[in-house]
């Protein structure tokens, strides 16, 4: 399915296939990851059709495409999901043609599976084994629900001490939200921006210190990058040069290093559970199910549109009105 980026040739006087794909993500403001997403689902479809135009073909080869990805390669109904919003786009937003009917593709099978979830011991013993800010970003993944992502990019001014609560902003589906903020986190929290400022008052004394921005914001707000509210909760330790401008700037923390920390905490406590760092906000739903919180309250938290994606919470911790007692424990 990989290809190369001769799938995006096009005559020299005009913008590639790809390029105009990119153009039309970044017009909508949508995330790189989308980005990235949509761009290497549109060069597979046209390798996977032998490098054919898409507006030559249609409704049947997009049924072809996407069903093979569940017959031939097994993706799951995600990835499969991901692909047709890729292909939509490309003909709705870009090509700008009708795509007609493709409701006879092989739907890939959408496994029902339980959410893996922590005890709170089994928390306190990945938590204690790891140091420094992967620790402190593990720590509000489970106190307060978060993302990975989330918490990657979370900054300076989303977090509200007086209110003790957090504002994610353009979390899954493009939406904000509010969740709490942990007491036992505020003190952490308070030397890690003190640690941020120190850090961005001598990256401006160097010249530099702008965060990366949304680009509409950076475009109507120029100055905001260079405001301390706007930098990262959590910078990455050097900064980065943008290919676009050959500015350097600081980007947030990357991902990759919370998971190898958290990976290496799991083993080192002796759980055999697959946990990640996902494991943490499954986690914090289902605690909260347990202490009796209410779930529309969970919903929120969480920021599922759908309170029935909530309700798993409930059905994992295998509880009906009435607990359910094995009969080998005897009569209740």
């Amino acid at each position: 399915m990989d290809g190369s980026s001769s799938a995006d040739a096009t005559p020299s006087d005009a913008p590639s296939l790809l390029d105009r794909v990119r153009l039309a993500v970044r017009e909508r403001h949508y995330s790189p990851r989308t980005e990235k997403a949509y761009v290497g689902w549109t060069r597979r479809f046209v390798l996977f059709h032998g490098r054919r135009l898409p507006a030559e073909m249609g409704a049947a080869e997009v049924s072809q495409f996407l069903s093979a990805l569940a017959t031939r390669w097994r993706v799951s109904a995600s990835t499969q999901n991901q692909a047709v919003s890729a292909l939509l786009f490309l003909y709705r937003e870009v090509l700008r043609l009708p795509l007609g009917d493709f409701t006879n593709v092989v739907r890939a099978r959408k496994p029902v599976r339980r959410p893996l979830v922590l005890s709170r011991s089994e928390v306190d013993a990945v938590l204690s084994r790891m140091q420094g800010t992967p620790r402190l970003m593990a720590a509000l993944m489970y106190g307060a629900g978060l993302r990975l992502m989330e918490c990657c990019r979370l900054r300076i001014k989303d977090v509200d001490f007086e209110r003790r609560q957090i504002v994610v902003r353009d979390g899954k589906g493009d939406r904000d939200r509010v969740t709490l903020l942990p007491a036992r986190l505020v003190a952490p929290l308070r030397t890690q921006i003190a640690g941020v400022r120190r850090q961005h008052e001598a990256d401006l004394a160097a010249g530099r210190g702008a965060a990366v921005l949304p680009q509409a914001l950076e475009q109507r707000y120029p100055r905001s990058a260079w405001e301390p509210g706007w930098q990262w909760l959590f910078p990455a330790a050097r900064e980065r040069e943008l290919h676009a401008t050959g500015e350097w700037r600081r980007p947030h923390a990357h991902e990759g290093s919370v998971q190898r920390d958290f990976a290496i905490a799991v083993r080192a406590s002796g759980i055999t559970k697959p946990a990640t760092c996902h494991t943490l906000r499954h986690s914090f739903a289902t605690h909260l199910v347990e202490s009796g919180y209410d779930i529309r309250t969970i919903q929120e938290l969480l920021g599922h549109s759908d309170v029935a994606t909530t309700l798993i919470y409930v059905h994992a911790l295998n509880r009906g009105a009435r607990p359910v007692t094995s009969p080998l424990d005897g009569t209740p």
